[in-house]
């Protein structure tokens, strides 16, 4: 079990040398405690040396982009949506293909157990510091949260996992945990969610220049999402105990949105765009004009539906140097699929195969914009929207041939190869959706004044509060025109969290992986009249639509789960077992 062995999983010098290393590289406390002089000794001394042990910690994070050599590359959340049907990369993958083996190895495994490993350490030294109790709590808050996020992410992926709660030596007997029951693992995980919540200070109380680590919302937040995740997947795959997930995920919800210390973000200066600005520098207080680097990372006060930022350049010791995401998407590595353009609705509130609006068959590539739920046109380029390459004067040829995403795209960030604008590990936005949705799974119904909370809030955001852009929800609505709300509520989390990593865990939970990841994954219509001479046009179905890739397949009794690495079962001496039909 190399991956949670001395060697690679607990040696003191080593997770805390890696700790100092990445902390102080982000935070500028390198100089002030040298690699070569930590030990046990003379580093848990203060809280100071707490906060830079947990700076390693949000590394982890899921971003835009890989962070550093630590974390594993699929932790870049957007590019988690290729494992789904909305968003394509340069070629197909194995996840979602339907080809992936059995590996050697793991790099989610192997990751997520160091993650754990630098958590368990923090949390047993902090009782040697000496400093305010609250101060030390709260840090041992932030390692709990991480220990709770990690296990999660190894949860949804591998189902049983060694529940490791303690550092380890060679000698240790824990060094062979047997997989845990999942069940036992996530009491694990709400327990250490809990803790921080109650440890972790409130975003309004949180001193400026600690903007960006975890709060007490944080942590509710991520307890819903792991609490929805399993309440639904549990009910939906006919296992354990739903209903237990699924009011712990409900009441962590519902305690973030009555505690009202978060709300949709609203650009004052252009309200009706503010979907787009949410993922701009304008949601950062700042802007980029230039080659320069913005001048805030953001802030509480300016954005309170970000509840867990992911910082780029600055703030709190937890920031990333820079990101690429424009880069991807101008060059074309992240490409928009014709299945998420179709489930944007039309502004009567009805989607494509309902609406009068919507045309029998496209004119030209901007036919499908035309009268549509506005965040289309604020996450998917059309050929009037952007270029990405102003300053060449090219670059709009592509949104003739692809569906290029709009969302992040900042032309100086790709002018420049690299950008700050912060990702939104956790934001307000998602708390809503997974509110309805929890309210739906636990009662079969939703109220129209719980529509209005949550579902047609974030419309009302989207639309400029006109309804003449994007008709709101009702139950009356959805009977007269045979709508589905348990569907239109998905719908709305599919449009709303779209580039954010969503997708393909929502298809896991809800059981519909097996529908949707076999399906041929398409892009928009092709015009050859709109395309510039020598343009190279992809396949073409009949009707001329491009085809990104197909013959997909998904197998129901398999690729629910990940397969457990063979390295990992070799090393345990079998005391590990494969996942089925693996």
């Amino acid at each position: 079990m190399t991956s949670i062995s001395t060697k690679k999983y607990t040696g003191f010098r080593w997770v805390m040398l890696l700790t100092a290393f990445m902390a102080g590289a982000c935070s500028g406390e390198l100089d002030q405690k040298p690699s070569t002089s930590i030990t046990d000794a003379n580093f848990w001394k203060s809280t100071s040396d707490l906060a830079l042990a947990c700076n390693y910690l949000y590394s982890y994070l899921p971003g835009h982009n890989q962070a550093s050599t630590n974390v594993i590359f699929y932790q870049a959340a957007p590019f988690q949506d290729f494992y789904a049907d909305d968003f394509f990369g340069n070629g197909g993958n194995s996840v979602s293909n339907g080809t992936q083996l059995v590996p050697a190895s793991s790099p989610e495994w192997t990751g997520y157990y160091k993650l754990i490993a630098a958590t368990n350490n923090i949390i047993e030294k902090a009782p040697l510091v000496n400093g305010d109790s609250a101060a030390v709590n709260k840090y041992v808050g932030e390692a709990r949260f991480f220990r709770g996020f990690a296990y999660f992410e190894l949860v949804k992926r591998f189902g049983d996992v060694p529940l490791i709660l303690k550092t380890i030596t060679e000698s240790d007997p824990e060094l062979l945990t047997p997989r845990t029951d999942r069940e036992v693992v996530l009491e694990q995980i709400y327990a250490d969610l809990n803790y921080a919540a109650a440890k972790c200070p409130s975003p309004d109380k949180q001193a400026a220049a600690e903007y960006g680590r975890i709060t007490s919302t944080a942590a509710l937040g991520l307890l819903s999402r792991v609490g929805l995740f399993e309440g639904t997947r549990q009910k939906y795959h006919s296992y354990g105990s739903p209903g237990k997930h699924l009011t712990i995920a409900l009441g962590a919800a519902k305690a973030i949105i009555d505690g009202g210390k978060h709300g949709l973000y609203i650009n004052a200066a252009s309200k009706d765009s503010s979907y787009y600005y949410l993922f701009q520098y304008q949601a950062q207080g700042t802007s980029r004009l230039s080659a320069g680097t913005p001048t805030s990372v953001g802030s509480y006060a300016v954005n309170k539906e970000g509840i867990l930022p992911k910082l780029y350049f600055g703030g709190g010791g937890v920031n990333v140097l820079s990101q690429f995401i424009s880069n991807s998407l101008a060059n074309r590595n992240y490409k928009a699929t014709k299945h998420l353009v179709d489930q944007y609705l039309y502004a009567d509130g009805l989607p494509k195969s309902k609406s009068p609006l919507a045309k029998p068959k496209e004119l030209n590539t901007l036919t499908e914009f035309q009268n549509r739920d506005p965040r289309l046109g604020m996450t998917i380029n059309n050929k009037n929207s952007y270029n990405p390459t102003p300053a060449s004067g090219g670059g709009t040829w592509t949104l003739n041939v692809f569906y290029i995403p709009r969302k992040w795209l900042h032309y100086v960030d790709n002018a420049n190869n690299g950008g700050f604008i912060n990702f939104y590990t956790i934001r307000y936005a998602e708390i809503l959706l997974n509110y309805a949705e929890l309210l739906y799974e636990l009662n079969g119904s939703i109220s129209d004044a719980e529509l209005d909370l949550t579902v047609n809030a974030i419309r009302n955001r989207a639309s400029g509060n006109d309804p003449r852009k994007l008709a709101v929800l009702t139950n009356s609505f959805a009977q007269a025109h045979g709508l589905n709300i348990r569907d239109e509520i998905r719908r709305e989390r599919e449009i709303e969290l779209a580039m954010e990593g969503f997708r393909y865990w929502d298809l896991i939970r809800w059981k519909t992986a097996e529908i949707e990841l076999p399906k041929d994954v398409l892009g928009p219509r092709i015009f050859p009249a709109e395309l510039q001479k020598g343009t190279a046009i992809p396949p073409l179905n009949a009707d001329s639509v491009s085809i990104y890739e197909r013959g997909r397949k998904f197998d129901p009794a398999r690729d629910y789960l990940w397969p457990v690495p063979t390295r990992e079962i070799s090393l345990s001496g079998g005391i590990y077992t494969q996942n089925p039909n693996w």
